[in-house]
Protein backbone atom coordinates (compact mmCIF):
# COMPACT_ATOMS: atom_id res chain seq x y z
CA UNK A 1 0.00 0.00 0.00
CA UNK A 2 1.54 3.55 -0.94
CA UNK A 3 1.06 6.84 1.17
CA UNK A 4 -1.53 8.31 -0.48
CA UNK A 5 -3.57 5.33 -0.60
CA UNK A 6 -2.63 3.99 3.40
CA UNK A 7 -3.62 7.88 4.37
CA UNK A 8 -7.18 7.97 2.64
CA UNK A 9 -8.10 4.44 3.47
CA UNK A 10 -7.49 5.40 7.54
CA UNK A 11 -9.84 8.42 6.76
CA UNK A 12 -12.23 6.03 5.35
CA UNK A 13 -12.57 4.16 7.78
CA UNK A 14 -12.48 7.07 10.21
CA UNK A 15 -14.09 5.38 13.47
CA UNK A 16 -13.76 1.34 12.09
CA UNK A 17 -12.43 -0.61 15.23
CA UNK A 18 -13.42 -3.88 13.26
CA UNK A 19 -11.07 -5.50 10.78
CA UNK A 20 -7.42 -5.51 9.82
CA UNK A 21 -4.65 -2.93 8.79
CA UNK A 22 -1.46 -3.95 7.13
CA UNK A 23 1.88 -2.55 8.39
CA UNK A 24 2.05 0.00 5.31
CA UNK A 25 -1.12 1.47 5.80
CA UNK A 26 -0.58 1.82 9.56
CA UNK A 27 3.08 3.25 9.37
CA UNK A 28 2.02 5.37 6.47
CA UNK A 29 -0.73 6.77 8.24
CA UNK A 30 1.59 7.23 11.69
CA UNK A 31 4.47 8.99 9.03
CA UNK A 32 1.36 11.61 7.56
CA UNK A 33 -0.14 12.45 10.78
CA UNK A 34 3.44 13.09 11.93
CA UNK A 35 4.89 15.02 9.53
CA UNK A 36 0.80 17.14 9.52
CA UNK A 37 1.23 17.59 13.66
CA UNK A 38 4.78 18.77 13.42
CA UNK A 39 4.10 21.63 10.09
CA UNK A 40 0.65 22.65 11.59
CA UNK A 41 2.65 22.76 15.55
CA UNK A 42 5.20 25.59 13.62
CA UNK A 43 2.02 27.60 12.18
CA UNK A 44 -0.33 27.87 15.51
CA UNK A 45 -0.66 26.15 18.66
CA UNK A 46 -4.61 26.32 18.34
CA UNK A 47 -4.59 24.79 15.15
CA UNK A 48 -2.08 22.03 15.67
CA UNK A 49 -4.39 20.67 19.31
CA UNK A 50 -7.84 21.06 16.79
CA UNK A 51 -5.68 18.81 14.52
CA UNK A 52 -4.49 16.07 16.97
CA UNK A 53 -8.47 15.95 18.47
CA UNK A 54 -9.86 15.70 14.89
CA UNK A 55 -7.20 12.53 14.13
CA UNK A 56 -7.11 10.82 17.61
CA UNK A 57 -9.90 8.66 16.87
CA UNK A 58 -8.84 7.35 13.10
CA UNK A 59 -5.27 7.14 14.55
CA UNK A 60 -6.40 4.91 17.50
CA UNK A 61 -8.80 2.68 15.16
CA UNK A 62 -5.71 1.83 12.61
CA UNK A 63 -3.84 0.82 15.56
CA UNK A 64 -6.42 -1.82 16.91
CA UNK A 65 -6.83 -2.76 13.23
CA UNK A 66 -3.26 -3.10 12.84
CA UNK A 67 -3.04 -5.06 16.44
CA UNK A 68 -5.73 -7.24 14.85
CA UNK A 69 -3.95 -8.22 12.20
CA UNK A 70 -1.48 -10.13 14.34
CA UNK A 71 -4.75 -11.20 15.70
CA UNK A 72 -3.96 -9.21 19.44
CA UNK A 73 -7.32 -6.97 20.50
CA UNK A 74 -7.19 -3.82 20.04
CA UNK A 75 -7.51 -3.17 23.41
CA UNK A 76 -3.85 -4.14 24.09
CA UNK A 77 -2.84 -0.69 22.44
CA UNK A 78 -3.67 0.65 26.23
CA UNK A 79 -0.49 -1.58 27.07
CA UNK A 80 1.38 1.94 25.85
CA UNK A 81 0.39 3.63 29.12
CA UNK A 82 3.17 1.65 30.19
CA UNK A 83 6.27 3.91 30.12
CA UNK A 84 9.05 2.93 28.10
CA UNK A 85 8.38 -1.01 28.49
CA UNK A 86 4.86 -0.39 27.26
CA UNK A 87 5.97 1.73 24.23
CA UNK A 88 8.63 -0.78 23.00
CA UNK A 89 6.25 -3.72 23.35
CA UNK A 90 3.25 -1.79 21.00
CA UNK A 91 5.95 -0.83 18.73
CA UNK A 92 7.33 -4.32 18.53
CA UNK A 93 3.87 -5.20 17.97
CA UNK A 94 2.86 -2.91 15.73
CA UNK A 95 6.14 -3.65 13.01
CA UNK A 96 5.39 -7.32 13.76
CA UNK A 97 4.28 -8.61 10.42
CA UNK A 98 0.50 -9.61 10.04
CA UNK A 99 -0.88 -13.26 9.88
CA UNK A 100 -1.06 -15.09 6.53
CA UNK A 101 -4.33 -16.86 7.44
CA UNK A 102 -8.43 -15.54 8.75
CA UNK A 103 -8.11 -15.00 12.17
CA UNK A 104 -10.58 -14.12 14.39
CA UNK A 105 -11.01 -10.67 13.38
CA UNK A 106 -11.22 -11.45 9.40
CA UNK A 107 -8.81 -12.40 6.15
CA UNK A 108 -5.56 -10.79 5.82
CA UNK A 109 -5.11 -7.92 4.00
CA UNK A 110 -2.37 -9.49 2.30
CA UNK A 111 -2.81 -11.73 -0.01
CA UNK A 112 -0.56 -15.04 0.06
CA UNK A 113 1.73 -14.13 -3.22
CA UNK A 114 2.40 -11.26 -1.54
CA UNK A 115 4.05 -13.04 1.69
CA UNK A 116 6.57 -14.81 -0.68
CA UNK A 117 9.18 -13.05 -0.84
CA UNK A 118 11.12 -13.16 -4.57
CA UNK A 119 14.46 -14.48 -5.02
Amino acid sequence: MDFQTAVKTCFQKYATFTGRARRSEFWWFVLAITIASVLISAISDFASIIFSLATIVPSIAVAARRLHDIDKSGWWQLIGFIPVVGWIIVIIWYAKEGSTVANRFGAPEKTVSEFITPE
